[in-house]
């Protein structure tokens, strides 16, 4: 092939793939004309939920617990019996003692006196189960000592019980065996100077004489409760725990012993 020929060989060649590339793009252009036209897909939309508020639910109301006040509001007043005191022990002592123990904590009938009805007064009530007073506060020449112990809920009630029966006292003396404003040692040497015929205070007072050796139990003729009298809170002697605690540790450090030997009466007023 000459020069000339390689050229028009070239130049055929251009033009064929030129011929074809034309043909293959009218191609591309009819087929994208024919093929059917989709219509666009709508975007999905999300809305937004607005977010939920927590709905309070009202807490259930606790159970207010029961006062003591709230049940003897509503109670008739009835007067302290015997078994009502000797319910006391047995609940307290119940599960920290022995059937043996408990046998000897058990308070005998016999050292009961007669029960305030509610219709005496405190003077009254003490002259009729201690007729003889008089001649017992004589006979007594013992220090360290009383022959009468009432127990009163606080120190305020053992003073209106100290004026109430003054009719019933008359000379003997009288301690007040209370904690507020007078020291134990002040009492325990009022015990030791001279005779005291009766004492009246707290029973959180008068045990711990005892446990010091300020006060001796073994002139002890008659110890009475302060049982039915209510405070401000309609609480009475034996309502209110840490009195009962002590008055019941008084029972079992003494008395109890000293009522089933039958030497000593117990009284509820």
């Amino acid at each position: 092939m000459g020069f000339f020929g390689f050229f028009f060989s070239l130049g055929q060649s251009d033009g064929e793939g030129k011929e074809e590339a034309t043909s293959e793009t009218e191609m591309m252009q009819q087929e994208l004309e024919q093929a059917p036209v989709r219509p666009k897909q709508p975007k999905e939309c999300f809305l937004i939920q607005p977010e939920e508020k927590a709905v309070s639910t009202p807490q259930a109301k606790r159970r207010r617990k029961k006062k003591i006040s709230d049940v003897l509001a509503k109670s008739e007043p009835k007067p302290g019996t015997p078994e009502d005191l000797k319910k006391l022990i047995r609940e307290h002592f119940g599960t920290k003692r022995s059937v043996i123990e408990l046998e000897e904590l058990i308070l005998p009938d016999s050292c009961f006196l007669p029960a305030n009805d509610l219709s005496h007064s405190f003077s009254s009530y003490l002259k009729e189960i201690c007729p003889k007073w008089a001649k017992l506060r004589k006979n007594h020449k013992e220090k360290k000592s009383v022959l009468m112990l009432i127990v009163c809920s606080s120190a305020r009630r053992a003073l209106e019980v100290m004026r109430s029966i003054t009719p019933f006292k008359g000379d003997c003396k009288v301690l007040k065996l209370f904690a507020k404003h007078i020291k134990i040692q002040e009492q325990v040497k009022l015990l030791e100077k001279g005779v005291i015929h009766l004492g009246v205070g707290t029973p959180g007072r008068i045990k711990a004489l005892v446990q010091q050796d300020g006060l001796n139990l073994n002139s002890l003729k008659y110890l009475v409760f302060d049982w039915n009298w209510r405070d401000q809170k309609l609480r009475r002697l034996m309502d209110i725990p840490e009195i009962r605690k002590d008055t019941i540790e008084l029972l079992e450090m003494r008395v109890i012993k000293l009522c089933r030997t039958e030497s000593l009466k117990l009284g509820l007023f």
